[in-house]
């Protein structure tokens, strides 16, 4: 059946199949690292597409989770502060103090996808409670429990992209190691990012949404394997 899953689902393996086999077994691996941009615009796009009743407050979940991610990693890249001593390069195209813009998209990607998992999951969850006629979990502890989870898997997707991203010329970090900072700089935005998706009205439940997560975990994964 064609719909706008099925053809984001076919775009997304498409693209993202190609540039593993570009990267991995061709002589353009350059060609297609240097149309990263180009991949990660596109399933951008893709995602607010598949996007059920998008409203103001979706686009404000959006340009919230852009300009926090834009403003942070400005604050880490020029200070140390966030995140650790690192530094951008060109592969993610044009830059605002020292930040590619694409990385304001990134953080959304992520931190949308990690959210409309643990929605589902917690939705599931809650209805198997139904079907067993047993009290759910208070709405309080559930809502805790989509942040950190949400914070935890944003987390680990961050922890299996580092290598590869490196390898791949995205940034680079000063020293040997990926400083803990990073990964609990990670940690407490993406939990606010999600602990303000909670309190905005907007769909949560993105058909297209895990698809991606999984596609570009198996991506992440695959390049960490082969090419590392």
């Amino acid at each position: 059946m064609i719909t706008k899953k099925n053809i984001s689902i076919y775009l997304a393996i498409l693209f993202h199949v190609s540039g593993l086999i570009g990267i991995l077994y061709t002589p353009y691996r350059d060609w297609f690292i240097g149309n990263t941009p180009l991949n990660l615009l596109l399933m951008a796009v893709l995602l607010i597409w598949n996007q059920q009743k998008p409203n103001r407050d979706f686009i404000y979940f959006m340009l919230i989770c852009f300009v926090t991610g834009m403003v942070t990693e400005m604050i880490g890249v020029n200070t140390g502060i966030l995140f650790g001593n690192y530094r951008y390069g060109t592969v993610m195209g044009v830059q605002l103090m020292g930040v590619p813009l694409l990385i304001g998209v990134n953080w959304f990607v992520i931190v949308f996808c990690c959210l409309v998992l643990m929605e589902k999951m917690h939705h599931w969850v809650k209805a198997k409670y139904l079907r067993e006629q047993m009290a759910p979990p208070p709405a309080l502890l559930e809502g805790l429990s989509v942040i950190v989870d949400g914070a935890i898997l944003a987390t680990a997707f961050d922890w299996l992209m580092e290598p590869a991203a490196i390898e791949l010329g995205f940034w680079q970090w000063e020293g040997q190691s990926i400083p803990a900072l990073n990964y609990a700089c990670w940690f407490l935005i993406s939990a606010g990012l999600i602990a303000v998706s909670r309190k905005l009205s907007f769909h949560k439940f993105n058909p297209f949404a895990v698809h991606l997560l999984v596609i570009q975990i198996l991506f992440f994964l695959t390049l960490r394997i082969f090419s590392l």
